[in-house]
C-alpha cells in the first residue's frame, strides 16, 4: 500500500506515465533485470533484491493505472493459492499419499484439478 499512495503522490504532481504503456514496458525492463543480477550474483543477494523491489514497484504502478487496489489483488490470489493447496493435500490424503513423496508432474496434475474447482 506505502508503494501505490508514494505513486498516487508522485502522479498528483505530475511526475508520471503518459499512458498505460509506461507501466507495461517497465515491467518488462525491471523483469530483465531481476534475471540478470540473479545470473551475476546469484540469490539471496542485495543486488537481486533491489531489482526485485523495482520489479514489483512497477507491477503496483499498472496496478494503479488498471484502477486495481495491489493489496486485494494480492491477497485474493494469496486466497486462492491456499485454497488450491488445501485442495491438493486433502486428495493427495484421500489416494493415502503424502504432497512430499509425489513428481512435480503429479503434483501438477492435481493443481490443475485444483484450478478447475475454483
Amino acid at each position: 500500500m506505502l508503494s501505490k499512495k508514494v505513486q498516487d503522490k508522485a502522479a498528483s504532481v505530475g511526475f508520471d506515465w503518459d499512458n498505460i504503456q509506461g507501466p507495461i514496458d517497465k515491467i518488462s525492463e525491471e523483469f530483465q533485470e531481476v534475471l540478470d543480477a540473479w545470473k551475476e550474483f546469484g540469490k539471496s543477494n542485495d543486488n537481486v533484491e533491489k531489482e526485485l523491489g523495482d520489479l514489483l514497484f512497477a507491477v503496483v504502478n499498472l496496478s494503479r493505472f488498471l484502477d486495481v487496489n495491489p493489496e486485494v489483488a494480492l491477497n485474493r490470489t494469496i486466497k486462492k493459492f491456499i485454497k488450491r493447496l488445501e485442495f491438493m493435500e486433502f486428495n493427495t490424503h484421500k489416494m493415502g499419499k503424502d504432497l512430499r513423496d509425489m513428481t512435480l508432474e503429479e503434483m501438477d496434475i492435481l493443481w490443475n484439478e485444483a484450478k478447475g474447482s475454483d
